[in-house]
């Protein structure tokens, strides 16, 4: 009778869901020598290699980065289904949403070596935000922080620890000159101005000048004077013109 209370409680008032392990891993930027590592809608992180080889999680775990507002980090609850997974396109009203999927066979302990292990969050612009695990471009300067979250088909199984805030680069507006530079810079434009007109007017003027004086000393043979005249014989001769002509 006793067990059969147990179980009509239990199933008026569920046990919430178990606490996800804790991974004692920060999240890390990559190195401040790599280009591209902060743009304005992007950001590059280490990989975390080696942090999830725990026996309570699994190869087929799905391994989450969770993308969050500094403000909306503190209010973050993991998903208890892969269905309810946040999508980019809800990060406005959530403040949060899960991307770069993956399995800890992709996050292996060995050192890499020479070739480059990072994440660069935030670098596909071809997939709907809308879409499950879509990499967007991050929607602000932010601040943002982010952690690793797993998860299996039970729910999730451990996280990270959250990251230090981190800010995207952001454009830089153009800035008015202030007003004694401002009005400097009128007064060079206006001299300009001045010179180059007068420059225009000496070159117009030189031009008819040579085009009156070529113009005015050039003789027009007339009808009755010589003509050079090119034949093609074996001499060129200048002969006048026929007195009479037929």
């Amino acid at each position: 009778m006793a067990s059969g209370g147990l179980v009509v409680l239990l199933s008026l008032f569920p046990l919430p869901p178990p606490s996800p392990e804790r991974i004692g891993y920060v999240p890390q930027l990559s190195s401040a020598t790599l280009a591209g590592r902060l743009t304005q809608s992007t950001l590059t992180l280490e990989q975390p290699r080696g942090q999830f080889s725990h026996l309570n999680i699994s190869d087929f775990d799905a391994i989450w980065l969770v993308v969050a507002h500094s403000k909306a980090s503190q209010n973050f609850t993991a998903p208890q289904r892969v269905e309810d997974t946040p999508v980019p396109a809800s990060f406005s009203q959530r403040g949060y949403y899960l991307t770069l999927m993956a399995n800890r066979a992709l996050y292996p302990g060995d050192r890499p070596g020479k070739q480059l292990r990072v994440l660069r969050v935030g670098n596909d612009t071809r997939c709907s935000p809308r879409t499950r695990g879509c990499n967007h471009p991050l929607p602000g300067p932010g601040p943002y922080r982010m952690k690793f979250l797993v998860m299996s088909d039970r729910g999730p199984v451990a996280e990270t620890e959250w990251s230090s805030e981190t800010r995207l680069q952001q454009a830089e507006a153009l800035q008015a000159v202030p007003g004694p530079q401002s009005a400097g810079t009128v007064v060079i434009i206006a001299i300009l101005s001045v010179l180059l007109a007068v420059l225009l007017t000496a070159l117009l003027t030189l031009l008819i000048y040579t085009c009156y004086d070529t113009c005015g000393s050039t003789p027009i043979s007339g009808p009755g004077e010589p003509v050079c005249v090119r034949r093609y014989d074996t001499h060129h001769v200048c002969s006048p013109p026929a007195a009479g002509g037929s």
